[in-house]
């Protein structure tokens, strides 16, 4: 097995020339000084930081527990006081990412990039894309890449400047069309959306991507299932890896390796905690908590102790391909995708997920939770392969009523079913935005 590529490349940044292989304490070591340099600078820079890190001794940042004393940075600060988080003037700003949350009516998240930023993203993409395809093979980038800049445009950069052929399609809308485009390129790796690669798969009645035709996939934009990632596996007979990052991380975050074992992270450009959601406080590796980054070398809009609202584990074992580099868990879902149901019990995204997609056929799904009669009741809407909708709906009754840990929400009358319904008219969404439980009862009066 190949040691991730990402080793290296976080060597040459962090060691100095002859010095030697990377160490967890060369790089612990570059790290908090990257952290010291930052703090300095984004409180000399911003008028944000200026007043949020106005009692900061820099004199007293010794070790990583000094930093836990830093406060944190959250998305309300972004969509809040955005403009004067910067660091740099807006003339120097080569992109602006708009984001809206789901459910969210005020102002929207924007992120904010100057060229520099952008060029480490796609530095990050060059080596993480190493572990699935080489110089002179072609990938398929799914995602959205028409905007300069976007992910599918950098992702796109990277690849050529490291002589691999990129082909940009965007996300799947048809996926007859795509699946038609896919025959010009044989052998290639697909970058693309957890379901709508799913569905690309699944819908493939008459056989036009043979077993062993894809030559490895990339999943990413959305958690990716366990499910989807073995599915794809076992219907295309390739290697299936999945990425972890969101805009606020510079777009990439942490790629998988051979070993599939986590995501190695980019830890020569982000720090990475992992804090009880309710406390704040750092918890031990192997412990569930809420993912924290500082972005250690952006300029435009630097982030710092970074609340993402995803739920992982920083895992304590080394990884099985033998990097000194820590590993972070597969993304657990978001805390505000779970919904809290009577008895201290809630029901996650993830684990709809896991529990659904095993079901042969289903392409996508939606779910919603309402209160009905004094009980909490889940309505789930299916995307089916045409002339499932009866074996599909039946097993997936069959499977939430006796799969952990769904089950036993029903079991103890904590949640009820609902309807079972079918949408027929495409996709519930582009396929970019974050899939969630709709909480419906919070609507009802």
């Amino acid at each position: 097995m190949n040691k991730t590529p990402l080793e290296n490349w976080i060597r040459d940044k962090v060691v100095p020339a002859g010095a030697g292989e990377l160490t967890t304490s060369l790089l612990e070591a570059y790290q908090l000084e990257k952290i010291r340099e930052l703090v300095a600078f984004a409180r000399q820079e911003s008028p944000f930081y200026r007043q949020q890190l106005a009692e900061v001794d820099l004199a007293s940042l010794h070790d990583f527990a000094d930093f836990e004393k830093v406060p944190f940075t959250t998305p309300a600060n972004l969509r809040g006081q955005g403009m004067k988080m910067l660091c740099t003037p807006l003339e120097q700003i080569e992109r602006i990412v708009t984001l809206q949350t789901s459910g969210t009516t005020g102002e929207a998240k924007r992120v904010f990039f100057t060229a520099e930023d952008l060029e480490a993203t796609a530095d990050f993409f060059r080596c993480g894309m190493s572990t699935l395809v080489q110089p002179g093979e072609t990938v398929v980038i799914l995602l959205p890449g028409e905007r300069p800049d976007s992910v599918g445009h950098l992702l796109a950069k990277a690849l050529a400047s490291s002589g691999v052929k990129p082909v940009v399609l965007g996300p799947v809308t048809d996926c007859a069309a795509t699946r038609a485009e896919l025959l010009h390129h044989p052998s290639a790796c697909l970058v693309g959306i957890p379901t709508q690669l799913l569905s690309l798969a699944r819908t493939d009645v008459d056989g036009t991507i043979a077993r062993g035709r894809v030559k490895s996939v990339l999943l990413s934009t959305d958690y990716a299932p366990e499910a989807v990632q073995k599915e794809l596996e076992h219907l295309w007979g390739c290697r299936v890896l999945t990425h972890y990052g969101m805009t606020e991380t510079g777009l990439g975050g942490g790629v998988e390796c051979e070993a599939r074992a986590g995501y190695h992270l980019r830890e020569a450009d982000l720090y990475t905690e992992i804090i009880d959601p309710a406390t704040g406080k750092r918890v031990a590796d192997g412990v569930s908590g809420e993912v924290v980054f500082t972005t250690l070398r952006r300029r435009g809009m630097p982030l710092i102790r970074y609340r993402t609202g995803d739920l992982a584990t920083m895992l304590a074992e080394p990884c099985p391909c033998g990097t000194v580099l820590k590993r972070l868990a597969r993304v657990q879902g978001r805390i505000d995708s779970c919904v809290p149901l009577q008895q201290g019990l809630n029901l996650s995204m993830t684990a709809l997920d896991e529990a659904l997609f095993p079901i042969p056929g289903l392409l996508n799904f939606s779910a919603s939770v309402n209160r009905e009669a004094d009980q909490d009741r889940l309505h789930l809407c299916f995307q089916v392969c045409q002339g499932t909708e009866e074996r599909v709906a039946r097993e997936a009754l069959g499977v939430l009523l006796r799969s952990e840990p769904v089950a036993p929400l029903f079991r103890r009358r904590a949640l009820a079913m609902g309807s079972i319904t079918f949408n027929t008219g495409g996709w519930f969404t582009s396929g970019t935005g974050k899939r969630r439980i709709t909480d419906k009862r919070q609507r009802q009066t």
